[in-house]
């Protein structure tokens, strides 16, 4: 195992130079080592580490999808990339398509195709689509037939120039230096930001050695989470005003802010204005 081990190590370090975090997986090699009484097993930074950076598993998803969106709120989307860099980004906005009788739904009437085949996978499934032909959007199936959770905004924490470098090489023209709050505060921003494509349709975000989620160290109370319309739905009737978006307020990462939600929310004494 000796050769093996060392070759682990050697990720580590590589890894470990440019990036704040251990990764996951040659964490999981070591500390999984038969003679793993090695000096990383017992550092203290380790334990912490590894800890902290557990994987989100299949029960986690394994909920109904409206649930499934509020949950994902305050919980970490991390992709490594092909050269081993770790892009980190807190999820802040998110929206429930329920499939079936949701008229905005890739999936409505349980209309099943080869683009959508994803959203009736098992939870934790990815669903990514092309939209104007150019830009993607990824959604994570749920519970129940059809259902799956548009990822909208994250809020960057890890690997910032990485998505910067990914966002402007998918940019036409000369483009400005990107503003932190700006690289993933949409659905196709966070998808360029996090070199995310049709290629990731249909990976399971519990297996995936390139794109999976851990669990936020905050997560946020019912009256930190606000509920309104979707986005871009358009003459979809009573669904376009369903509140299936959820954000985290106050958080500058968000792609589009409902003010007039939150004072009413801040009316009914769910959280103090601000």
């Amino acid at each position: 195992t000796m050769p093996r081990k060392r070759k682990l190590l050697a990720q580590l370090s590589a890894l470990q130079s440019n990036s704040s975090f251990p990764p996951f997986d040659a964490l999981e090699n070591l500390n999984a080592m038969p003679d793993g009484n090695s000096s990383p097993k017992s550092s203290k930074y380790f334990a912490i580490e590894k800890k902290n950076s557990s994987q989100l598993e299949a029960d986690f998803f394994n909920q109904p999808c409206i649930s499934l969106a509020k949950s994902f709120l305050g919980q970490i989307l991390v992709r490594k990339l092909p050269d081993g860099r770790e892009l980190w980004g807190r999820i802040v906005e998110t929206e429930a398509y329920l499939g079936g009788e949701d008229e905005a739904s890739h999936s409505k009437g349980g209309k099943q195709t080869q683009r959508n085949a994803a959203m009736f996978m098992k939870p934790g499934t990815l669903y990514v689509y092309q939209i104007y032909g150019i830009y993607f959007c990824v959604n994570v199936s749920s519970q129940g037939e059809g259902a799956a959770v548009l990822l909208r905004s994250l809020e960057p924490l890890q690997g910032l120039d990485a998505m910067r470098e990914l966002r402007s090489a998918s940019r036409k023209g000369p483009t400005k230096l990107l503003k932190d709050w700006q690289l993933c505060n949409g659905p196709s921003k966070l998808c360029q930001a996090f070199g995310i494509d049709k290629a990731f349709d249909q990976r399971d975000l519990t297996q995936d050695a390139a794109i999976w989620m851990a669990p936020g160290h905050d997560p946020p109370g019912e009256q930190d989470v606000v509920a309104t319309t979707r986005i871009g739905i358009g003459n979809r009737g009573e669904w376009a005003q369903k509140p299936l978006r959820f954000y985290l307020r106050g958080n500058k990462f968000v792609s589009v802010v409902d003010k007039k939600t939150e004072r009413e929310m801040a009316a009914m004494g769910h959280f103090s204005c601000s």
